[in-house]
Parts: structure tokens; C-alpha cells; sequence
């Protein structure tokens, strides 16, 4: 449990007062509804809303949206899971000014949001899932990951690591174009020089 010592969770175990799991090894564990009852959550009477939540990049994979919310729905259901909203995103997984998303992020602080179900993780977010995950944890909201590969469109990863490359690509040409432009410039180029002499100088005298 977040927070809570090593010693006094052994105490609170002798004494009743919250009483831990045992591995085969009798190691001690909880579970994520006891972390719940730490936190003064009633599970029982928790009636925050289960979020369906399914993206693509652009209009065109329509197709694939809808196969991601008809699969949720379909695992949802033989779950006995009641969904109560759906959200269909459009917006590259590296684009973190997606609206819906955010307008996501805003219920979950807002204590609205017990389980957002996806198809993959790279539906919700391409890189820093962890991240985000553990923000949704700080906030009793559980990211159920279905790992649906099938799901996950492959065009998408091809579509953001050339988002990437173009990015970089161009911070590249930058620097080669500042590096250009100090070059001309007689007095910073000089002062470059001296100041890697006397790196150069200090690194002989420290060896």
C-alpha cells in the first residue's frame, strides 16, 4: 500500500486491523480492493462509471473504431460489466491535445471514473503508458488492458515513428543550421575554441 511502512502494515496485520493475503511462500500481499478500503473507497457502493475507450488516427479507420467499441462492448458484457459511456477518439496516440482524452483525464481527477476499459495500450497513449496508469491509480481509477493485438493498427506505429523521425529530422537540421551560423560568427567560433582548450587542458591535468 502507497505510503503506508513495511512495519506498520506487519502491525496492522497482527493486530486485525487490516489482515493481508499470504503467498505460497508466506509472503504478505494486498489486493487492489483492499487498497480501495485503506482509502475509505466503499467498492460496494461505488457507483463511478465504467469507460469505454477506443481510438484511431484519422477518419479513414472508421472501420477500426468500431471494431475496437463492438470487442468491448462483446468483453463488457460476459463480464457483467455495465458500461456507462463509450468514448470513439480520432488523434494520433502521440498527441496528448486529444479532446476526448483529456476531457477523460479531467473526470478521472475528478473522482468520476472507476474503470476505463481499451482493446491496447497504444489505444489510450503510444508511449508512457506506465506513466499514465499510475496517475489513473493515484485517483482509484483502474485501466483495464484487454491486449488485443488485432486491435492495435499496425499503420499507426508506421504512421508515428515517421512522426518522429521528421521531428528529430528537422531539430537536426537546426542545429546544423546554428552550428552554420556560429561558424560565421569570427568571435563566438573563438571563444568555442578557447573554451574547449581549457576542457582539453583540465582533462590532461586531472589524468
Amino acid at each position: 500500500l502507497l505510503g503506508v511502512s513495511v512495519k506498520t502494515l506487519q502491525r496492522w496485520d497482527r493486530e486485525g486491523i487490516l489482515k493481508a493475503n499470504r503467498t505460497p511462500t508466506d509472503r504478505r500481499y494486498y489486493t487492489y480492493d483492499q487498497y480501495l478500503q485503506f482509502k475509505g473507497i466503499n467498492i460496494e457502493y461505488d457507483k463511478r462509471k465504467v469507460v469505454i475507450y477506443a481510438r484511431v488516427s484519422t477518419k479513414n479507420q472508421r472501420d477500426d473504431l468500431q471494431n475496437q467499441t463492438a470487442f468491448l462492448r462483446q468483453f463488457c458484457n460476459a463480464r457483467g460489466m455495465i458500461v456507462d459511456q463509450c468514448i470513439e477518439d480520432y488523434g494520433s496516440g502521440l498527441n496528448y491535445n486529444r479532446r476526448k482524452w483529456n476531457g477523460l483525464l479531467d473526470e478521472v481527477m475528478e473522482q468520476k471514473v472507476k474503470t476505463i476499459v481499451i482493446t491496447h495500450k497504444d489505444r489510450f497513449i503510444r508511449f508512457g503508458y506506465d506513466w499514465f496508469e499510475r496517475f489513473c491509480m493515484k485517483f482509484h481509477t483502474t485501466i483495464l488492458v484487454v491486449n488485443n493485438e488485432e486491435l492495435s493498427p499496425q499503420e499507426e506505429l508506421v504512421q508515428d515513428i515517421i512522426s518522429i523521425l521528421d521531428v528529430f529530422s528537422c531539430r537536426l537540421y537546426g542545429l546544423r543550421k546554428y552550428k552554420k551560423q556560429i561558424e560565421k560568427d569570427e568571435e563566438i567560433a573563438e571563444e568555442l575554441q578557447d573554451r574547449d582548450q581549457s576542457y582539453r587542458r583540465a582533462e590532461d591535468q586531472n589524468t
